[in-house]
């Protein structure tokens, strides 16, 4: 769907931006998968909630791997601003107080009257290369508990291209060798995947609040990865005709300043 440059600019006026919250464990991919949406390779900039510019990001993203981590800074990225995402570390320390921080922002975000104060979706993302544990306690509770409301949640199989590496590993140990195991590897991967696939539907489809959708998603980390799937999947979960125009515009916006810096350029 094109729309008229003049729409995309009513729709950021009236609401402002799409915001997303994206929950997972640590190392998840959701850092890559952000970029890759963005279509970027740096790092984004962070705001406190009162839109003051937070500095040091190192401090953000290592605390975060400590459970120490404000859910309310808002990442922003240059290279497509008109996305705002607020990273909630998952529930990793599984604190009661963190259940609460998470619990409680993501009530009052999505509730509230305003629709640009609104976090629009959710992305929970869960790592396929962790299928150990593949649903743990946390996310049970997070879908047997969290009322998100009229905001979607899609669940995200991340980092599913390691699963490749398994399957290797476990023809190597069946008595393979590893030409043969690297030439068998495509088939088992596949059986691999649609097992995990199936385990987690099973898992959190009983749940209370179950996922609107699920999607997979691999090689987030190379620069030329495709997120269509993920931003149609996003524009379907939507149920209201504004924020299905929003985040269709958040794409062309970008695409237009792109073309229109490569022409300037």
């Amino acid at each position: 769907m094109i729309m008229d440059p003049a729409n995309i600019r009513a729709h950021f006026e009236r609401i402002g931006y799409f915001r997303i919250l994206v929950i997972g464990r640590a190392n998840s991919g959701k850092t890559a998968l952000l970029q890759r949406v963005c279509n970027a390779i740096d790092l984004p900039e962070v705001f406190d909630g009162r839109g003051n510019k937070v500095w040091d990001i190192f401090i953000i993203l290592s605390s975060s791997q400590c459970g120490y981590h404000d859910i309310n800074n808002e990442l922003v990225f240059r290279s497509n601003p008109h996305f705002i995402f607020y990273d909630s570390c998952g529930f990793e320390s599984g604190s009661v107080e963190e259940l609460e921080v998470v619990e409680t922002f993501v009530t009052d975000r999505s509730r509230t009257r305003k629709l640009e104060n609104r976090i629009h979706a959710i992305w929970y993302c869960i790592p396929a290369n962790d299928h150990a544990r593949l649903v743990t306690a946390a996310e049970e509770k997070f879908f047997n508990e969290f009322n998100t409301g009229c905001v979607p949640v899609i669940a995200l199989l991340t980092k599913c291209d390691q699963l490749k590496g398994v399957a290797i590993n476990e023809l190597r140990c069946s008595g393979k060798s590893l030409k043969e195991a690297i030439h068998l590897a495509g088939d088992v991967e596949m059986q691999l995947l649609h097992g995990l696939e199936d385990r987690l539907k099973e898992s959190l489809g009983s749940c209370k609040f179950p996922p609107k959708c699920y999607l997979t998603l691999a090689n987030m980390h190379n620069e030329n990865s495709d997120c269509t799937n993920l931003l149609s999947a996003t524009v379907n979960a939507l149920d209201t005709e504004s924020l299905q125009m929003l985040l269709i515009s958040t794409q062309q916006e970008n695409i237009l300043s792109n073309i229109k810096w490569a022409v300037e350029k």
